[in-house]
């Protein structure tokens, strides 16, 4: 029984055989599956699947490489509104990407300035609703902690496709927030990931996809699915050393534990 806990079903490389997809997912033993948002629109599609899949919840957020999609203050309500479906089980998938280059328009310190305003607009509105968030950070890691770590007091945060050290997600577990391990853990050139997929202690991590990217060995390079979590766990036990039902008992448990609307 695995728990994807970041899987992108909304993504236009899923329009031509979603079905399929969530049935070879089924199949690998996946029980449970976590849709992010990217932008109000994308939002808006998840729910819609989620009404009729009893297995999917989704977060719903403005990603940081699409916060120019909003402005003004008026965006905010109509994610408060989406927020109080049922089927949403947290804010997200929000954070600060530096990585990429600004939208159109934007210079570079008006980019940051506006990426930091939108995720602080949806931290405020997390912690309003108690619901816990899904961060996003690429390049941007000491800023971004800047901003999340004040709210520790109003809600949880889980760190997605975490790539850093044990060191660095230290501070994070000490304040309740989690971090979380796509497929690259299982990678050759893995690294201090694996490393730290390997220390961290069980109850302060969790496993997903991020699909359709970064698919696990043996599909490196393919289209990443949801069904491949089970690839994920099966790395990650190898590394610590457990067998990989306990992998996806602790992140299961630990997933239930943080998204809210799950039996």
């Amino acid at each position: 029984m695995f728990f994807d806990t970041h899987t992108h079903l909304g993504s236009k490389q899923f329009d031509g055989d979603l079905p399929a997809v969530l049935t070879r997912a089924r199949a690998a033993g996946v029980t449970r599956m976590v849709a992010p948002a990217t932008d109000l629109a994308n939002a808006r599609k998840l729910l819609a699947l989620a009404e009729h899949e009893p297995d999917v919840r989704v977060a719903v957020g403005i990603h940081p490489t699409d916060v120019d999609s909003v402005s003004g203050e008026g965006w905010i309500s109509e994610l408060r509104e989406l927020a109080l479906h049922p089927k949403v089980c947290a804010l997200g998938e929000i954070g600060l990407d530096y990585f990429h280059a600004p939208a159109e328009g934007f210079t570079l310190a008006e980019w940051r300035s506006h990426q930091a305003r939108v995720l602080t607009a949806q931290l405020d509105l997390a912690a309003e609703l108690k619901l816990n968030v899904i961060l996003h950070n690429r390049e941007s890691w000491e800023d971004l902690t800047a901003l999340v770590l004040p709210y520790s007091d109003r809600l949880r945060g889980v760190f997605h496709c975490f790539t850093g050290t044990l060191e660095q997600a230290k501070p994070l577990l000490e304040h309740g927030h989690l971090i979380s391990f796509t497929g690259i853990v299982s990678f050759k050139n893995a690294g201090l990931i694996a490393e730290t997929a390997r220390s961290v202690p069980a109850g302060g991590y969790m496993i997903e996809t991020d699909a359709p990217y970064l698919a696990p060995v043996p599909n490196r390079g393919k289209r990443c699915e949801p069904a491949y979590v089970a690839d994920t766990a099966r790395a990650i036990a190898g590394l610590r050393g457990e067998t990989v039902e306990k992998v996806a008992a602790d992140t299961t448990q630990t997933a239930l534990q943080f998204f809210r609307g799950w039996d």
